[in-house]
């Protein structure tokens, strides 16, 4: 029998049948209309495990944070809510700054813990993406596996953040049963001193190869097309400005969750060729690669970009609209479709796909470029999974 939510938001347990699996998601991506690699991940292997039952953790709403901001959202409503009959999402509070010490991690996983318990999940497998659990990880003593989808360490930090995220992601590295990876470039630096599962992104194949509409909040012909988080370490916004710049005929859109700074959201929307469509729902990310003249990929090539194996160039295969990128990891030798541009060179390549762009729509010859499905990579996951479950199984 499932869990059933109660009228404030929570579940309450019931019985379980006993070869009921419990994963718990320990992750730094929220939940919600965006879908990244945990979302998708986890989508896919609760369809692949009819016996599984999740709990994702979502990132902790900072309440003194929003408040000082006067943001109430995330603050009300429930923690604990049911988004499939195996599945729960928790979004846990965070009262304290960590600089006050352990009471915010500890407050954390105390919550984490009351959701096991209402749900009666029992020694779940930990799959810890946040690597800010890793001391729940070890006071546990659950199995568990670490997941490393970026390399934050080479993101600009603050010393405290920089001193604990090495002191967290060492204990997991040492710790973990498994440690999974998502590009060449974090299995050479984290596989330096232990074995590690290289597991990269994907794409859901059929939801981008299906012909969609033209979304209505696209403006006209011709358009160049940007999705992903706009985010000041990955996206070159100074490419950005002369691209609209040189090319005035030229709609340069960018669709993704934006976490630009306040002044250069300002520049951008100034701009009389740039249009910010904000963060759009999964299933309507197709629509708008699909209808695009050209996709561009005007990302930075630093250390920290390095270390991704970007969604958006599996989703620009599957979907086969004419793409520029710079030669950023996950683009390099990806063959048509894509065009790799330098700095230097990329206004002009963008130019030039644009003079050879065909309609908008699926090219007619698609299903020729073979593209990695999620449901390759949650297989892959499985195994990881059920080996460690293995492993740490009583004798």
């Amino acid at each position: 029998m499932e869990s059933q939510s109660t009228g404030d938001g929570t579940a309450t347990s019931s019985d379980r049948a006993p070869e009921t699996t419990s994963l718990v998601v320990c992750s730094l991506e929220p939940w919600g209309d965006v879908h990244r690699r945990m979302r998708i991940l986890v989508d896919e292997i609760v369809g692949l495990e009819p016996s599984i039952e999740v709990l994702y953790v979502a990132p902790a709403v900072d309440v003194p944070h929003q408040l000082r901001h006067g943001d109430t959202h995330g603050i009300v409503g429930p923690r604990l809510e049911r988004v499939h009959p195996r599945m729960h999402v928790l979004r846990p509070r965070k009262w304290w700054p960590r600089s006050l010490g352990p009471f915010a991690d500890r407050s954390l996983e105390r919550q984490l813990l009351d959701a096991l318990g209402q749900l009666g999940l029992q020694r779940p497998l930990l799959w810890i993406n946040d690597a800010s659990y890793a001391q729940f990880a070890v006071r546990t003593g659950w199995p568990s596996l670490y997941d490393i989808t970026d390399d934050w360490l080479l993101a600009p930090l603050a010393a405290r953040q920089r001193a604990r995220l090495l002191s967290d992601e060492r204990l997991l590295l040492e710790r973990s049963d498994a440690v999974v990876v998502c590009s060449s470039d974090l299995e050479r630096s984290r596989g330096a001193n232990r074995t590690v599962e290289l597991i990269p992104n994907g794409v859901d194949v059929d939801l981008f190869r299906t012909p969609r509409p033209r979304p209505a909040s696209l403006p006209p012909a011709p358009v160049a097309l940007y999705v992903g988080t706009l985010h000041e370490e990955r996206i070159d916004i100074p490419l950005v400005i002369e691209l609209a710049r040189s090319r005035p005929d030229l709609q340069v859109v960018l669709v993704g969750p934006n976490l630009l700074p306040a002044d250069v959201t300002s520049r951008l929307e100034g701009m009389p060729t740039v249009r910010l469509l904000g963060a759009q729902p999964y299933d309507q990310i197709p629509a708008y690669l699909q209808h695009a003249d050209v996709v561009v990929v005007p990302h930075l090539v630093n250390p920290f970009t390095e270390s991704l194996d970007p969604i958006k160039a599996y989703e620009c295969l599957a979907a086969g609209r004419p793409t520029i990128a710079t030669p950023v990891a996950g683009f390099r030798g990806l063959g048509a479709p894509v065009v790799v541009a330098d700095r230097g060179h990329f206004v002009q390549a963008t130019s030039e796909a644009l003079a050879h762009a065909a309609p908008a729509g699926l090219p007619t010859s698609f299903e020729d470029t073979p593209v990695p499905s999620w449901r390759d990579r949650a297989e892959n996951m499985v195994s990881v999974m059920d080996r460690v479950r293995s492993e740490r199984a009583p004798r």
